[in-house]
């Protein structure tokens, strides 16, 4: 199963070339079958005419001048004559009747006249197979014995055989290439649709030409993300809705907060006010992240990062000196620029609160893929809880509470954002303390 491609395309031409190659081993086979008995119904007619003109040779000479005629004779390669008393005895089998009903009737093309003709006629073997000997008895007594050894028929043995395999091997190749090409273009075309559409909700859609079957698969491909981007849309919609909805009475409860007279309380109640509009803020913000209609152009992974840290340093010049930047070149990938950096920031910024310092390097480990990991020098992460911090407001409660100003949002809109550019980030504790974020993005 090694040698079994992967691709529905591989597998469908190494199909029909193993499948043409039996049909044409068939197909020669059987060619080569027929052209053995051609071979062998040639070789008859040819090896009878030319014993029995070896036989009218030497009736028409006189008794006493026939072994000296019979040995001036050129019998041809693989024959043997001789006169002798009786009828031949070797080979030891008879030779089959339909071939030795073959050589008899070549035989009769041989003109010889009547008072010549042999009294009778034996015959013994087979020419390609140990060679065939007939006996001739003559009119006045005795027999010439005619030995003829053929070689065994060779079927393939032909200048232009091996050309022609060639030529019909590369014609069906090319042809089913081209066929294959035909039949799988369109999956791979859905395929693209399917990941442009998984990075891009917006994405054009597939044209419904060609087959029947295919124009009913890129119509309905087509119909399910008209679905989901007004299913997009709609949540969209509901979310500011309700944000807009929500905000309005927030609002009210602030300014009649003014109105209590004890202080206390009213800082209370102000502080749970502003932590629920943090709230509601940042869920909408998830709400527009998985659905953001933000245009994908090229950018610069590089320079995104330098300016997320640059900003970070800039709001916290303490921690400024643990911001680095290991780059070894420049990396151009397709995104929307605005969400790729808040989800980058999201992690520069979790690694500088929790770790004090963040480490970001760029690679790119294979073609077609770039990885950016994000270290700190932080308590990490319990194990258990590595793949619960992506919940929506899930929280670390040893490291990160609500004194800290998080909700519990942040890791969750940054996955989002590199799923929806068709990638993805994993979080894993570093051998010497602090946790590490790898994003890995398609280039």
């Amino acid at each position: 199963m090694k040698l079994w491609p992967t691709s529905l395309g591989a597998r469908t031409l190494l199909t029909l070339l193993l499948g043409l190659a039996l049909v044409q081993a068939a197909g020669l086979t059987i060619h080569a079958y027929d052209r053995i008995d051609l071979q062998h119904q040639e070789e008859a007619s040819a090896l009878g005419m030319r014993a029995m003109g070896i036989y009218r040779s030497i009736v028409a000479t006189s008794v006493s001048e026939r072994q000296a005629a019979l040995q001036d004779l050129d019998l041809g390669p693989g024959t043997t004559a001789k006169l002798q008393q009786g009828p031949p005895l070797e080979p030891a089998d008879p030779t089959p009747d339909q071939l030795a009903h073959a050589i008899r009737f070549s035989m009769s093309f041989v003109q010889v006249r009547a008072a010549n003709h042999p009294r009778d006629v034996q015959m013994r073997g087979i020419p390609w197979d140990g060679g065939i000997t007939i006996g001739y008895l003559l009119p006045d007594g005795g027999w010439l014995s005619v030995k003829i050894i053929t070689p065994p028929p060779r079927p393939w043995h032909s200048p232009t055989f091996l050309w022609a395999f060639g030529v019909m091997t590369l014609c069906a190749a090319i042809l089913s290439f081209w066929a294959v090409r035909q039949l799988t273009g369109p999956v791979a075309t859905l395929a693209a649709a399917a990941e442009a559409l998984g990075r891009d909700v917006n994405a054009p859609p597939l044209p419904e030409g060609g087959p029947d079957e295919v124009a009913r698969a890129a119509s309905a491909f087509n119909t399910m993300a008209s679905r989901i981007r007004r299913f997009v849309q709609d949540r969209t919609f509901l979310l500011a809705a309700i944000g807009h909805d929500l905000r309005t009475p927030i609002t009210r409860l602030k300014l009649r907060a003014e109105f209590i007279d004890d202080d206390e309380l009213r800082d209370k109640f102000l502080a749970d006010l502003d932590e629920l509009d943090t709230m509601v803020s940042a869920t909408l913000a998830f709400g527009r992240d998985t659905s953001d209609m933000e245009p994908a152009v090229p950018l610069d992974l590089a320079a995104l990062l330098r300016t997320i840290l640059d900003e970070t340093g800039d709001a916290r010049p303490s921690q400024a000196d643990g911001l680095t930047l290991d780059a070894a070149a420049h990396v151009t990938l397709r995104g929307r620029p605005v969400a790729l950096k808040r989800a980058f920031a999201n992690l520069i910024g979790n690694a500088v609160k929790y770790g004090a310092t963040a480490r970001v390097c760029v690679a790119c480990p294979h073609p077609g893929l770039a990885t950016v990991t994000v270290e700190d020098d932080g308590p990490g992460i319990p194990p258990d809880q590595l793949e619960r911090v992506f919940d929506p407001f899930y929280r670390v409660e040893d490291s990160r509470n609500r004194e800290t100003g998080g909700t519990g949002l942040g890791l969750p809109i940054a996955r989002n954002i590199f799923r929806a550019h068709g990638g993805d980030v994993v979080l894993a504790n570093r051998a010497g303390g602090g946790a590490r974020a790898t994003v890995t993005l398609p280039v």
